[in-house]
């Protein structure tokens, strides 16, 4: 018997997909936008701001060491449970050509992700969160 496509894909926030292949390509060379709340959440783990999170042009974003995101430990995260929201999200992102989100060219396992229309509003609303809040351009 042949495995339904959809049936195999995992939701965003489950992991199971990178888990699965042990993937970390989009913990290198980050450039994931922190919110007020993402900067809150782990700063309440006892991470001091600077210790996670610089300033760009655009707004905070998570810290890189030596191209890897400053979480990033072994082959994961270190605070998974608490990771920013684009983290959470991803590898959904909003395409601003296309003007929509849209799954990241960058993941390799992209279409093993089950992508639901709640999905795509969390986006939706976590960019107006960070435009709102002056994150985002």
């Amino acid at each position: 018997m042949r495995k339904n496509i959809e049936t195999s894909k995992h939701p965003l926030r489950s992991g199971i997909t990178c888990l699965s292949h042990k993937c970390i390509l989009c913990c290198i060379e980050t450039g994931m936008p922190l919110s007020p709340l993402d900067m809150d959440r782990i700063s309440k783990l006892g991470y001091w701001r600077d210790d996670f999170a610089v300033s760009t042009i655009n707004g905070w974003q998570l810290k890189n060491l030596s191209g890897r995101c400053v979480f990033l430990a072994g082959n994961g995260c270190s605070i998974y449970p608490n990771r920013p929201e684009g983290c959470r999200l991803y590898p959904l992102v909003y395409d601003e050509d296309l003007r929509q989100s849209a799954l990241d060219e960058a993941c390799p396992h992209r279409y093993e992700f089950k992508i639901t229309p709640s999905d795509h509003r969390k986006l939706k609303s976590l960019l107006e969160r960070l435009r709102k809040d002056g994150e985002v351009t």
